[in-house]
């Protein structure tokens, strides 16, 4: 470790030991990239995301309350559902002549249901992906959820109802004529093509089945949002900033804290997933027109270039800009790009300078293709330095 990276931890750790920290002083340290040593990145993403006070002393209590809130989300949201489900062969109280599962009122507890049924279902076929290159999200977590896995509690899980659900959806299948195949039992237990991965056994649980729950809550808190494809991109790079915190006391309430992380840079996101929002000014189309706004001011040339070769920019912005670069660069890569964006008091507009700044890295490769291989280009972006795309970035914005 070089002397200037062991001064720059300690320019850190002076800042986070106030007891009420400077948020202008953390901002420009976290600038230039957060040291993961001493989990001083974790720490500084809680501060920055507007999840911890800037007074330390609130801290505790803070962090007890909000981490109580969440094992109420729990109980509320996984458990106490699951329970119902799981007492209905015993008990048959959950079917009235008001309330049954093909019940068509919106208000039904049954009706509801079958609608998170598939929410959660496209939640983990996303999950069960996420960084497929690393093996960090199938691993099993040190702090599986012991609400959840309580072997006292005999109720349905989020594991078990996926599986019962894949199960009911394989056995039945109805044909395009119409005709009902039902097949065998034996091959509905194949949920998973061979190149999925094995659930864990009872007792513990993948990194992956905690983001999944993470999203499940947050699409039941979230109903005019619930979950969009995506949104599991944009948890994973947080969940796995504090879920390998060096710090053990931290690091063994990752969940919550992640769904909170999340949950407020959401509201400051969301409109971007929002489908009816799209042409408003606060929508994404909004926000692709000022990439290429903000390239026409900057470099003109290679803005005619696209325009002449009519590549829109919702063409690569949208993933750019939706996703926060997630699924452009290496998981390290994108952490270290989130480092200075969070750090931005207008992060999402320096976003809009980064991605003009990946356009005018590749200027000369762009004046030389044409549509097909520049499509090519900016749908599988070909600079991985992405110091020199922050810097970039930065020049732009003071040359503004």
């Amino acid at each position: 470790m070089s002397t200037a990276y062991k001064n720059r931890i300690q320019e850190f750790k002076v800042a986070l030991s106030e007891e009420n920290i400077n948020l202008k002083t953390l901002r420009e340290l976290c600038f230039n990239g957060v040291p993961f040593e001493g989990g001083i990145r974790a720490l500084c993403w809680k501060i920055l995301l507007n999840y911890l006070p800037l007074d330390q002393t609130l801290w505790e209590s803070f962090l007890k309350k909000q981490r109580e809130v969440y094992s109420q989300f729990l109980k509320e949201m996984i458990i106490q559902p699951g329970i119902a489900k799981a007492n209905l062969g015993l008990s048959r109280e959950d079917v009235t002549m008001e309330d049954h599962p093909l019940n068509p009122n919106p208000d039904s507890r049954w009706n509801n249901y079958f609608k998170d049924n598939e929410i959660l279902l496209q939640i983990d076929k996303d999950v069960r992906r996420l960084y497929p290159d690393m093996a960090f999200f199938q691993r099993p977590t040190d702090y599986p959820c012991q609400l959840i896995l309580d072997p006292q509690n005999d109720y349905e899980t989020l594991r078990r109802r996926v599986e019962q659900t894949t199960l009911k959806a394989q056995t039945v299948n109805r044909n395009r004529s119409g005709v009902t195949n039902v097949s065998s039992p034996g091959k509905s237990l194949n949920l998973y093509p061979s190149n999925e991965y094995e659930v864990l056994p009872s007792g513990s649980e993948a990194h992956w089945e905690v983001v999944e729950r993470i999203l499940f809550i947050y699409a039941k808190l979230n109903p005019g949002i619930a979950y969009v494809q995506g949104m599991n991109e944009v948890v994973g790079p947080i969940y796995y900033t504090f879920a390998t915190d060096p710090n053990s006391e931290w690091k063994e309430h990752a969940e919550a804290d992640t769904f909170f992380c999340f949950t407020n840079l959401m509201s400051e996101n969301r409109d971007n997933f929002i489908k009816s929002l799209d042409d408003s000014q606060c929508g994404i189309t909004y926000k692709m027109e000022s990439v290429y706004s903000m390239l026409k001011d900057k470099d003109l040339e290679l803005y005619l270039k696209l325009e002449e070769q009519k590549i829109k920019p919702q063409y690569f912005t949208f993933r750019w800009l939706t996703l926060l670069l997630s699924q452009e660069f290496l998981l390290p890569d994108v952490i270290r790009i989130w480092d200075t964006l969070f750090s931005d008091q207008d992060r999402f507009h320096f976003l809009i300078l980064v991605c003009c700044a990946m356009l005018v890295l590749i200027k000369d490769n762009i004046m030389a293709g044409d549509f097909t291989v520049n499509m090519r280009l900016l749908q599988d972006y070909p600079i991985s330095d992405v110091h020199t795309i922050l810097m970039k970035a930065k020049e732009l914005q003071e040359n503004s």
